[in-house]
């Protein structure tokens, strides 16, 4: 049996969401934590309370993935529960020197029969990590309520409890509401926002880069547009591919800004810190493998599929000083890499489930102080996403479902010009694309002004220390935009002093409507942090009471109207 003394000690939450289970002892138990928190951690504890006072005689882990299983096994085996990794549906039951087996949604929904057979042999406990990825289909749903029905304890863990479909969630208890909707519940909960405030979890900065970016069909039209400004969503889509194309500016000129900033971090405090690239395709992925060694001088790792050959990949870049790993999805939910703390989302990948699971990589702590930085496109729906890191969702039945951001079957239609006669469909090629800094958000919060990539006004942001708390970034943030504000004025006074002796200054040119949007955003940032300051409310707190009273998306995000009317609530609260 696992030796309880042994384990490491347990967080807060992890100690009271034990307490909790241990009262209830119910069948089922389902715990949500924020990406980093230590749900695995907390999920064996609680196999070794069960295996010690003979609850249950054996523990089947699923996992949504193989590499996963692996990690699973590792962590098990350290605090003295051994797990079959390697275990197959043809070996119907695993040796007798294990306390059980670890295998995935997909092996369960192909045998459920084999899985349900194991678990009527010995009493089990049935850990299902990630178990919204058991609504992925009705095939697994249905295999793992079969095969796990007979379990004496289910654990349920997820670090993203929703989903965008219909497809329930088995073992998850629903909850109907005053709307009459179900909603999924769970028994414990400890959302990112709490792990902030605890120092469990890493602050992100999530930098966005907007540019100019051009392409043509095979018809012949050429057509442009600026990342970050409204447009209908064929021209975003567009206008996010064609900036992601590797073959163009706005890539290497993204990758050479998040380099500098891992450089950063190396040389204040994170010496191993280490980069991931998401990307779409293998294809792209590779490309952009060659984009970083171009930039940095070193290859990158790259991890294109999930075998064992990835695993071992990922394994090594895990324990080594490499600086940049590239990857297709694989890494984006659940795998460990507790170094990396720079990540350039350049996927078309953009529900908020994945999102969610993607930024899940970079936030895990090590140590107080240490930051995140996501480099990202400055695309409305993202730029959303990246403001409400702290939102807390439930999977929710039986209600409309608005599509969620762009997923890759939705950019690839977009990429195509439909004609009513039906005929061929034709492709566009990506021209040109230039970055920009466009904005840094954090804490829901929109800093800083447009700046070229390359620029001093980029790097004053690409350079900000790497060891600092949430409190701390706020802060520095705040200072940051203020310098660069009274230093734009400066110069403005003094092209407008030059000319005064000859004549009187001209009218300032009338401001876009995206310098007003810019404007605006400084405006609402620098009401919101007087008010915290007076009141002590987070900035987060402050700008979703804004939003709760007048509506809308995240400042990112928000028109110039509903900017002006925040601005207006603010100064009344």
């Amino acid at each position: 049996m696992p030796a309880l003394d042994t384990f490491p000690p347990l967080r807060a939450w992890q100690r009271k969401a034990l307490v909790e289970y241990l009262r209830r002892r119910t069948e089922d138990f389902t715990a949500v934590a924020t990406p980093g928190a230590g749900k695995t951690t907390f999920a064996l504890r609680i196999a070794a309370e069960l295996l010690a006072d003979g609850t249950v005689e054996a523990v089947t882990v699923v996992a949504p993935t193989e590499h996963l299983k692996t990690q699973w096994a590792q962590a098990a085996a350290r605090v003295g529960i051994q797990l079959d990794a390697a275990f197959r549906n043809a070996d119907l039951h695993s040796a007798a020197d294990f306390h059980g087996a670890v295998v995935t949604y997909a092996q369960v929904g192909m045998a459920p029969q084999v899985h349900r057979r194991r678990t009527m042999t010995r009493r089990t406990l049935v850990i299902l990590d990630e178990i919204h990825h058991a609504g992925d289909s009705r095939t697994w749903g249905d295999g793992v309520k079969a095969a796990f029905e007979p379990a004496v304890r289910r654990l349920m863990l997820t670090g993203t409890p929703f989903r965008s479909d219909d497809n329930p969630i088995p073992f998850v208890s629903y909850e109907r509401g005053g709307d009459g909707l179900l909603r999924s519940r769970a028994d414990s909960v400890y959302g990112y926002s709490d792990a902030l405030r605890e120092g469990v979890v890493r602050p992100v900065l999530f930098l966005a880069y907007s540019g100019e970016t051009r392409w043509r069909t095979n018809a012949g039209e050429e057509l442009a547009a600026r990342l970050g400004e409204p447009m209908t969503q064929d021209l975003i889509a567009q206008a996010w591919r064609t900036a992601l194309d590797p073959a163009g500016d706005w890539m290497p000129q993204v990758l050479r800004a998040a380099d500098a900033r891992l450089s950063v971090l190396r040389d204040n405090g994170m010496p191993d810190a280490g980069g991931l690239v998401i990307a779409s395709d293998q294809q792209v992925a590779r490309a952009y493998a060659k984009l970083l060694e171009q930039v940095t001088g070193e290859k990158a790792a790259v991890v294109l599929s999930d075998d064992q050959g990835a695993s071992a990949r990922i394994a090594t870049f895990a324990a080594s000083q490499q600086r940049w790993l590239v990857a297709v999805r694989m890494v984006s939910e659940g795998v460990d890499i507790p170094r990396l703390a720079v990540g350039v989302y350049a996927t078309s990948a953009s529900t908020p489930l994945y999102f969610a699971q993607a930024i899940g990589r970079f936030v895990r702590a090590r140590r107080p102080g240490e930051t995140a930085s996501v480099f990202l496109p400055s695309v409305p729906h993202l730029l959303g996403l990246a403001s409400e890191m702290e939102a807390e969702r439930d999977h929710v039945l039986g209600k409309p479902k608005d599509r969620e951001g762009f997923d890759d079957d939705l950019l690839e239609r977009a990429q195509r010009d439909d004609g009513a006669s039906g005929e061929l469909e034709k492709r566009f090629a990506a021209l040109s694309a230039t970055a920009e800094l466009d904005q840094v958000i954090f804490d829901g919060a929109s800093f800083g002004t447009a700046a070229q990539a390359g620029t001093p006004e980029e790097e004053e942001y690409l350079g900000l220390p790497g060891l600092l708390t949430a409190d701390q970034v706020s802060l520095l943030l705040t200072k940051r935009q203020a310098e660069q504000l009274a230093a734009q004025k400066r110069r403005a006074a003094q092209r407008t002093a030059e000319p005064a002796a000859a004549a009187p200054a001209a009218a300032p040119p009338p401001m876009s409507a995206a310098q007003r949007r810019v404007a605006l955003r400084r405006q609402l940032n620098a009401l919101v942090a007087a008010r915290h300051h007076h009141t002590g409310q987070p900035h987060g707190k402050i700008h979703a009471e804004l939003r709760r009273i007048c509506g809308g998306p995240p400042s990112a995000q928000a028109t110039i109207e509903q900017l002006e009317e925040r601005i207006a609530t603010v100064q009344t609260l």
